[in-house]
């Protein structure tokens, strides 16, 4: 099992690639930002489908022929941002602290307030999915509920009042600017995109509650909890009797069944709900959620399965999601957080501070994506790092 003294030289050796990278990189959906492709396909939404599926899927990584730009992506900053985060809390160098405040600053700047109730945050390459098309820069709920996550974790290590103030502006964003796709007395779902749309993706209404929950407890307003329990409470609500979630309400709206990384984001967000405030009824559902996610999403040696009926391809977002939902619950599940990044270090890690994207049955994906690899499996270990480090010193206010 990985040493405490690995896990730091390999987050040193990933923070050294990602600052020469300036934080820059390729994206698993970035294709529409080729122009070579945009020039042979055309643009509408055939195309583009063929356009994205195709750069993703593809063995090797056909972006730098395609002219892909690497770009900035809000959602692996907000990742390494709480990676450092979790650094500081670990070991109190106040270089870490340094490094997580310079990327909450670029963060603040890459948001925008453009014809929206607050600041909001999005991807910089299009986006063509089955059920909408959305130009690059378009706010979506989750990359913001993830730029939230990392001002929360900034606010309470800090107590910089700033940070809280942009989750408070990004509230108005989640609950007057984005599709209402259900409304009633004890439930509430609220779309991916401002779009008009009617899949109801599940994990992005319990990703909004569980940052509204947290504004509440740490600003001391707790203006909008009725909002964030009816978001929490619509998405437990959608729990199978055996303890999983479908990828979207209706179910047959996805062909994506119970995938790997949106289980753990789902469980996450309620464990994060529940901690912020204190209310526990639905530790039952949690709990058999957490059952299903070990039982099914992972195998005897740590590897991740893709989704509960399909093994492959291992993808290296499913081990990092692993890391940090198993970390939190090494007395329920002894040693199965340290499996997983054991697995992930001896057959993802291509060293100098790079992991592979996936692994298939025959062979390897060997290129990296900068937030889809790097970034999360950042947060994952250094999650993993202050969890279990022997003192775990509080971090001290700076000053």
């Amino acid at each position: 099992m990985p040493t405490s003294d690995t896990i730091q030289a390999v987050l040193d050796d990933l923070q050294r690639y990602s600052e020469q990278c300036k934080y820059k990189g390729y994206n698993k959906h970035d294709g529409l930002n080729s122009p070579v492709l945009k020039t042979l396909l055309g643009w509408g939404r055939w195309p583009r489908m063929i356009a994205i599926q195709g750069v993703m899927r593809f063995p090797v990584n056909l972006r730098p022929l395609l002219l892909v730009p690497k770009t900035y992506n809000p959602k692996g900053l907000a990742l390494f941002a709480l990676g450092f985060l979790d650094q500081y809390r670990c070991s109190g160098n106040a270089g870490k602290l340094d490094e997580a405040k310079k990327l909450l600053l670029l963060l603040e700047q890459l948001g925008t307030t453009e014809g929206t109730s607050g600041i909001c945050w999005g991807y910089q390459y299009p986006w063509q999915d089955p059920g909408f098309y959305a130009p690059a820069g378009l706010p979506n709920a989750v990359v913001s509920c993830f730029v939230c996550e990392s001002f929360l974790e900034g606010f309470r290590i800090t107590g910089n009042p700033h940070y809280l103030e942009l989750v408070a502006s990004c509230i108005e964003f989640f609950l007057n600017d984005l599709q209402i796709l259900k409304n009633t007395a004890d439930e509430l779902c609220l779309g991916y995109m401002p779009l008009p749309m009617t899949m109801r993706v599940m994990d992005v209404s319990i990703l909004i509650g569980a940052v509204i929950a947290q504004y509440n407890a740490l600003s001391g307003n707790a203006i909008y909890q009725e909002q964030a329990f009816r978001l929490v409470n619509y998405v437990v609500n959608q729990q199978t009797d055996y303890g999983a979630w479908y990828y979207t309400d209706p179910p047959g709206d996805s062909h994506i069944k119970h995938d790997n990384y949106h289980t753990g984001f789902i469980l996450d967000a309620l464990d994060r709900y529940m901690q912020a405030t204190g209310d526990l009824r639905w530790q039952d559902r949690y709990s058999k959620g957490l059952e299903f996610y070990a039982s099914h999403h992972f195998g005897s040696n740590g590897e991740p399965y893709w989704t509960s009926e399909k093994h492959y391809p291992f993808d290296i977002h499913g081990a990092a999601q692993g890391i940090i939902t198993f970390t939190r619950h090494r007395d329920l599940y002894p040693g199965l957080a340290e499996r997983i990044a054991d697995w992930a270090l001896h057959n993802m890690y291509l060293g100098q501070g790079r992991f592979a994207y996936q692994k298939t049955r025959y062979f390897r994906k060997s290129f990296t994506l900068l937030r889809w690899c790097n970034a999360w499996m950042f947060r994952a270990l250094a999650c993993h790092l202050r969890e279990t480090s022997p003192t775990r010193p509080a971090a001290k206010l700076p000053g």
